[in-house]
């Protein structure tokens, strides 16, 4: 065998993939996973709030949707104090979580029980976040870069916060619609 358009496919797959010496490649590839979640996050949030039918969810769900384009103008920030691209890497755990959600869009659901499904889908990704954003403010830290400490936990601080109001609209409403409309059917 010659080694040739294997070989080619093999170097060019490799080449996008770097090689992690030290805590500063580490900080990168996570942000690297940041920025690659947030970007997919974008193009999910206008379809939950869509799906969305109780006032209060899409507004989350909207509000959120402005703050992710500021964590990601962050992250942009950041990489270019690094010198660095945002760019080259896929968040695949974002990407399941995502589909995940998406799955859940093509139910046929009762619309209170579909909006408890969006919060729970929701939350996976905040959590998700919430774990990324730790991580990375933390190595930022130790490394010492300072703004970016500043920038990550603004990021970290704002997805929590969602996360809590998810958790309140969930315990106040939308859980309860959705219990309320299966006692109503269970009764039937």
């Amino acid at each position: 065998m010659d080694g040739g358009p294997r070989t080619d496919t093999y170097e060019l797959r490799n080449a996008s993939i770097m090689k992690m010496e030290s805590l500063r490649d580490l900080y990168i590839q996570e942000l690297k996973d940041l920025y690659s979640a947030e970007t997919q996050i974008l193009k999910a949030l206008p379809k939950m709030a869509k799906a969305a039918t109780h006032p209060e969810l899409q507004s989350a769900f909207e509000e959120h949707l402005d703050q992710t384009r500021m964590q990601k103008a962050r992250l942009e920030e950041i990489f270019e104090a690094l010198g660095d691209s945002p760019r080259g890497k896929t968040c695949k755990g974002m990407k399941g979580i995502i589909s995940e959600g998406s799955d859940l869009l093509g139910e046929d659901a009762e619309p209170a029980v579909l909006d408890a499904g969006l919060i729970a889908a929701a939350q996976h990704v905040e959590h998700y976040e919430i774990a990324g954003y730790g991580c990375v403010r933390a190595y930022a830290e130790l490394l010492g870069e300072h703004h970016a400490v500043t920038l990550l936990q603004q990021s970290l601080d704002e997805e929590e916060t969602t996360d809590r109001k998810l958790t309140a609209l969930a315990g106040r409403l939308v859980n309860v619609d959705a219990n309320v409309d299966e006692s109503a059917t269970s009764r039937l």
